[in-house]
């Protein structure tokens, strides 16, 4: 992340969550209270790059900054995966592996067979009915999977199983709510590695127990799978790719 302090000179009409254009590039507006200085980060997820100040009365020397870094936004925003959207013949990541899309007549549910050039997925119809069935297919594969991993871990730790469900945000990967005993997850997940996939599902079992990432929350989190940094740094390097699939 890029930092520095600048005094460009004042403007108006920039607001927290705002969405600018700099110089056809997209900025988005952030307020983060604990920042103590202005700041620009990448949301590859999001294609877009964040400006980051302090206060909304600096949000107009963040953009002055981003102004003053725009060859480096578009470099970075330039070398973001790009996605294909879901077509026959191309092939999807499904725990970590490539499997081939294929299209049949009709309007059959997507299912994933095995076939003598490796696992493929297969559905019925055109366009974006097809799309959307290969994508209710991966949804219903990583909310299986996601509970087995959950329930395997909240055992672990005596803990009562918690709700599972999936959802699709764009900045994280988990979230827990221990008040409500229940955990929801990006169903992107099921795109990654099985290692990738159980990692998560210890992280966000271990916020059932800790809710922050104290030193006592991570040793849960190595009670349950060894050393995580390894899939730590697998979501950091591949995340932005997991996020690009099925993204015309």
């Amino acid at each position: 992340m890029l930092r520095l302090t600048p005094s460009p000179p004042r403007g108006e009409g920039f607001g927290n969550g705002s969405l600018v254009d700099l110089d056809g590039l997209p900025l988005r507006l952030s307020v983060n209270r604990r920042a103590r200085r202005v700041s620009i980060r990448i949301d590859l997820a999001r294609g877009e790059a964040v400006a980051v100040a302090p206060s909304e009365r600096r949000l107009p020397d963040a953009v002055a900054f981003a102004r003053s870094k725009s060859d480096w936004i578009a470099e970075r925003l330039a070398a973001r995966p790009a996605g294909g959207g879901y077509a026959p013949g191309s092939t999807v990541p499904l725990e970590g592996a490539p499997v081939r899309l294929e299209q049949t007549p009709g309007a059959a549910a997507a299912r994933l067979v095995d076939t003598p050039s490796g696992l493929a997925i297969r559905s019925g119809g055109e366009g974006e009915a097809y799309a959307r069935r290969i994508e209710n297919l991966l949804k219903r594969m990583a909310r299986e999977r996601l509970a087995h991993h959950t329930g395997v871990h909240a055992a672990t730790l005596n803990l009562k199983a918690p709700r599972v469900g999936i959802g699709d945000p764009k900045s994280r990967w988990g979230s827990c709510t221990p008040g409500r005993g229940s955990i929801r997850y990006s169903w992107r997940l099921i795109l990654a590695p099985p290692e990738i996939l159980d990692y998560v599902a210890a992280h966000e079992v271990a916020h059932l127990v800790h809710a922050d990432h104290s030193p006592a929350f991570w040793g849960v989190v190595e009670r349950l799978i060894g050393d995580h940094r390894p899939y730590r740094a697998w979501l950091r390097a591949h995340g932005a790719s997991l996020h690009a699939v099925g993204r015309a």
